[in-house]
């Protein structure tokens, strides 16, 4: 039989005492205003600016459970597809169709494959947590490079040389912090 609950360890150890509803609604509010936050601090690389959205977005992956996690990017995605300005360089359906889109598509399914990662135990112990985290930068990398390789016109490798090796420092680094802190907030016993 399927499990529908959503699982989510902030919920179960952070908002015990709460109601389900409103400790839901507060995290689900809560990673759409970081989510905008952390896309406005950014180095303005081009095409593809550095933010610091993908820790927000692993983390959301590997805590808040597999429905609100996929449902705080999905909130994310449509306030930027009907235009307000949450995405790093404004909002709308066509910065969805342009070249950093993909990026923003790969959050979603990054969140939704993580959160099922996470369901399964593997944001409890340090080298279950490596692998999540890699599987789920891979994946947000994976589906931006592909849009962006079609916007611009251009091959996979030339694609990588624009929207990936700039980024590499970038995203091991958010992935050690992250390596750290999932495994803390889970408080379940790390090996």
């Amino acid at each position: 039989m399927i499990n529908f609950s959503n699982n989510s360890i902030l919920v179960e150890n952070y908002f015990n005492n709460q109601s389900k509803l409103l400790s839901s609604i507060i995290l689900i509010v809560t990673g759409t205003v970081l989510l905008t936050l952390s896309a406005k601090i950014a180095v303005p690389f081009y095409p593809v600016p550095m933010t610091l959205q993908t820790l927000l977005v692993l983390f959301i992956g590997l805590t808040y459970g597999r429905i609100l996690a996929p449902l705080t990017v999905a909130l994310y995605l449509f306030q930027g597809a009907i235009g307000l300005p949450v995405f790093a360089n404004g909002g709308g359906v066509v910065y969805l169709l342009g070249p950093t889109g993909g990026y923003l598509i790969g959050f979603l399914v990054a969140v939704i494959i993580l959160s099922h990662l996470s369901n399964i135990g593997w944001n409890r112990n340090y080298a279950l947590t490596l692998v999540s985290l890699m599987v789920g930068t891979i994946t947000i990398f994976s589906c931006g490079l592909l849009q962006l390789s079609i916007v611009l016109n251009k091959s996979i490798a030339d694609s990588m040389l624009l929207g990936l090796t700039p980024f590499i420092y970038g995203e091991t680094f958010k992935i050690l912090i992250l390596l750290v802190l999932i495994p803390l907030v889970s408080k379940k016993n790390v090996s």
